[in-house]
């Protein structure tokens, strides 16, 4: 059998929606079961996310720690966002987020992995770049206000290996970030050279 994920939708009977926010919808559908049964499945619909594995020439991995109120801690993780700007591509949000939240830009990026963060109880999608050839932008050309929890985040660069190490430590706790760290250092073995290109296709 070749492992490999595909599409399939199975047939929603019903579906109601409880909670429509700024970010995302909560919904209960009525979904009909092998054998003709139906089952009630709640999920949060969200529009999924980018996230981007900052490596420079050390290769050094691009951390920041903000605040994330659900989880009551303080996270170290990977430049992210939503996506949220109409009609931008992936790559392009990606190349945003860095340089809203760390203040830097890339000459060569490169899709890393694709997740669903949580797939029993969300849609939420997020696709982590490997981004590198990094120059940081100069403050008078960076008009990004930070608010809320994105004030004063701090930046911190880890070498590649020991973030891998605190990841398996349980020292990082985001999942984009541990999934990006750990095929950042997979595909370190191959030169990177087995990357799919930034712009390709979401299965």
């Amino acid at each position: 059998m070749k492992v490999r994920d595909t599409p399939e939708e199975w047939d929603v009977v019903a579906s109601e929606e409880h909670f429509s926010g700024r970010v995302i919808e909560v919904r209960t559908d009525t979904v009909r079961m092998p054998r003709e049964q139906v089952a009630d499945r709640d999920y949060v619909v969200h529009p999924g996310s980018v996230a981007v594995v900052a490596l420079d020439a050390d290769e050094r991995v691009l951390l920041i720690r903000q605040y994330r109120h659900p989880a009551r801690h303080l996270l170290w993780e990977l430049p992210a966002g939503l996506r949220d700007v109409q009609g931008e591509s992936l790559v392009a949000g990606a190349a945003r987020e860095l340089a809203e939240e760390a203040g830097y830009r890339a000459e060569t990026w490169h899709t890393l992995v694709d997740l669903y963060t949580s797939p029993g109880m969300s849609n939420e999608r997020i696709r982590v770049f490997l981004a590198r050839d990094l120059t940081k932008i100069p403050e008078e050309e960076n008009g990004f206000v930070h608010q809320h929890e994105e004030i004063d985040m701090p930046v911190e660069w880890v070498p590649l290996p020991d973030a891998v190490e605190k990841a398996l430590m349980g020292m990082i706790h985001n999942s984009p970030a541990v999934a990006g760290i750990l095929a950042a250092y997979a595909a370190s073995v191959e030169g990177f050279a087995l990357l799919r290109p930034a712009d390709a296709p979401e299965e």
